[in-house]
């Protein structure tokens, strides 16, 4: 009793402030691990640096006590390697906090055309059961995947879209990249997401299009060359079985046409067609075609 009377003597301000510090941190590596296959891992770290935390300050155990104060520099090494995904992620998105100026922005007219044309393009694509990957740039520039394909730059139109998806068609494979309202290039290679997916009949474009989500924070649409179906990924997640209006919604909703009306709306559609979750990890970079 004599020594918990002590401690609570030296508490103060500092030491509450220390303690609100440390539980901010660790609360930030969970919130930004969540869902993803490193979640469980990171609790076990945590859990077991407890234990050996605890048993290393015991002076009876001195054998526990310098295996503890040996393996903290093999952590110190070992956790950014074993993080490297979710630790990118998170720069990536304090690099988007912080950016200065933002992204280019268009005028509200501009951008519901721009979804007019894409919802109409991939209504008819569906129809025909023409696969296509559109990945739409938002805050993270895709200059290094638009790289990867055919450089266009051109006004997005319905038929052109088409026509670069057009079964057959030498840029039909890989996926078309939009920029400020414009077709930036088509036939481009993405990362596929190696996680693990419920619904194994997705492809390879589901696949790319959660791959280039988890890495950026675009938002990829996927019209499925086998079941003719529309889906839309961002940041890691997937929704199937939309149709065109539908689609249309949400990408209103991310671009906050109405920004009083875009988070209830956004929850509303999010709450509609089918979800896939899954819990990503590091998107590895794939060479492969992508296909429907």
């Amino acid at each position: 009793m004599g020594e918990l009377a002590a401690l609570f003597q030296r508490f103060d301000w500092f030491s509450l402030i220390d303690v609100v510090i440390v539980t901010l941190i660790i609360f930030g590596l969970f919130y930004l691990v969540r869902g993803t296959q490193a979640a469980p891992l990171l609790r076990g770290v945590i859990i077991l640096g407890v234990i050996f935390g605890i048993l290393g300050s015991v002076a009876t155990l001195p054998a526990v006590s310098w295996l503890f104060r040996s393996a903290v520099p093999a952590l110190l090494i070992a956790i950014p390697v074993i993080f490297q995904p979710e630790l990118r992620r998170a720069l990536e998105r304090v690099g988007r906090v912080v950016q200065i100026g933002g992204p280019q922005t268009r005028h509200a007219t501009d951008t519901d055309h721009m979804i007019g044309i894409i919802a109409q393009a991939c209504q008819r694509m569906a129809e025909r059961k023409h696969g296509a990957l559109i990945v739409l740039e938002r805050a993270t520039g895709l200059e290094s995947y638009a790289d990867t394909g055919v450089k266009i730059d051109s006004a997005i139109t319905s038929e052109l879209i088409q026509n670069v998806f057009f079964r057959n068609a030498p840029l039909h494979d890989g996926a078309a990249i939009i920029r400020d309202h414009r077709l930036l290039a088509a036939a481009c290679i993405l990362p596929l997401t190696s996680s693990y997916m419920s619904d194994r009949r997705l492809g390879l474009r589901h696949r790319a299009a959660i791959g280039i989500t988890e890495a950026t924070d675009a938002i990829a649409i996927v019209v499925s060359e086998e079941h003719g179906t529309i889906s839309i990924a961002h940041n890691g997640r997937i929704i199937r079985r939309l149709d065109a209006a539908r689609l249309e919604t949400i990408l209103r909703a991310f671009y906050q046409l109405d920004r009083r009306q875009t988070p209830s709306r956004l929850r509303r559609v999010l709450g509609q067609g089918s979800e896939v979750p899954p819990t990503a990890t590091d998107a590895s970079a794939s060479r492969r075609t992508v296909k429907g």
